[in-house]
């Protein structure tokens, strides 16, 4: 007994040819280009940084010196210097550590809590991120005179904590959101109050955001010239962003193997806090299984 099994024809599809593989390709290699281009941009001033250190004529042109000296480094390697570079590590740390303090319960209730007024404080916020600091340094000067702060590294170490406070707060609320209210939630159930569930669950979780956070702070502290310049008037309080600026001349004249080899040493610390940061961040936010249900 034979069945008859009834064969429905089959249609051969014929593979769709993808017409967005060489668009992007296209686009890939013009995105490397344009990086590349970026790239070389930055580059090329720190080649001249660091041919112009070890020269011992330097000058403007980036050129392979003659003989290799470290004169430079032993001549800005001075006990002004290195005291300049304390200060600046004494700023820098305080305004950071002092920013993370503040910050971290003022971006608290923003990231948890969903007031009536809190949309306008953000926005109130980013606008005071925008805010030029040459807008505000002349009353604040005319203020430290008159509280006879001018000349005082404590003073300073808050007012740059203050100009840095809107933007870390902005950070801090953005990095709060991303940990799960839920185990926060399971932290009171077992009597934890908000300050405890704070330090205990939601600072250690968002361990990269606060390391961002301090980077940040440290960063745009270590480099600001004009607060120190003009709220530090005592050669010996102010910080290596203005001992930099002994090594221009007058008439556009400058002593540029000085001042590469005073730059690199000054670049030291920041290059080394970015690499001990990428540690930290390696595993940033690896909050998957967290919460289950």
């Amino acid at each position: 007994m034979t069945t008859a099994v009834s064969a429905t024809p089959r249609t051969s599809r014929s593979p769709r040819l993808s017409t967005t593989g060489p668009r992007r390709g296209a686009a890939a290699a013009v995105a490397y280009l344009v990086l590349a281009v970026v790239a070389i941009a930055f580059l090329l001033p720190f080649g001249w940084l660091l041919l112009a250190s070890v020269s011992d004529q330097a000058s403007l042109k980036a050129d392979v010196p003659h003989q290799l000296t470290l004169r430079n480094f032993a001549d800005v390697l001075t006990g002004d210097n290195l005291h300049a570079l304390a200060n600046s590590l004494v700023l820098s740390l305080g305004a950071a550590v002092l920013t993370l303090v503040l910050a971290a319960p003022a971006a608290y209730p923003l990231s948890r809590y969903s007031r009536r007024f809190g949309r306008p404080i953000l926005l109130g916020l980013l606008f005071a991120t925008g805010l030029p600091i040459t807008a505000i340094l002349v009353p604040v000067y005319g203020l430290f005179v008159q509280l006879e702060l001018l000349d005082s590294i404590p003073a300073t170490t808050l007012f740059l904590t203050a100009t840095g406070l809107p933007m870390a707060i902005w950070m801090m609320k953005n990095f709060m959101d991303e940990v799960p209210i839920a185990l926060e939630e399971a932290a009171w159930v077992d009597g934890a109050s908000g300050l405890r569930a704070l330090l205990r669950i939601v600072l250690p979780l968002m361990l990269p955001g606060t390391t961002v956070v301090f980077t940040f702070t440290f960063a745009l502290t270590w480099g600001n010239f004009f607060v120190p310049f003009i709220l530090l008037v005592d050669p010996a309080k102010q910080p290596a962003s203005v001992a930099i600026y002994q090594y221009f001349g007058l008439h556009g004249t400058a002593s540029y193997g000085l001042l590469a080899a005073f730059s690199i040493l000054y670049s030291l610390p920041v290059v080394v806090l970015y690499t001990l940061v990428q540690r930290v961040l390696g595993n940033a936010f690896a909050l998957s299984g967290g919460v289950k249900g």
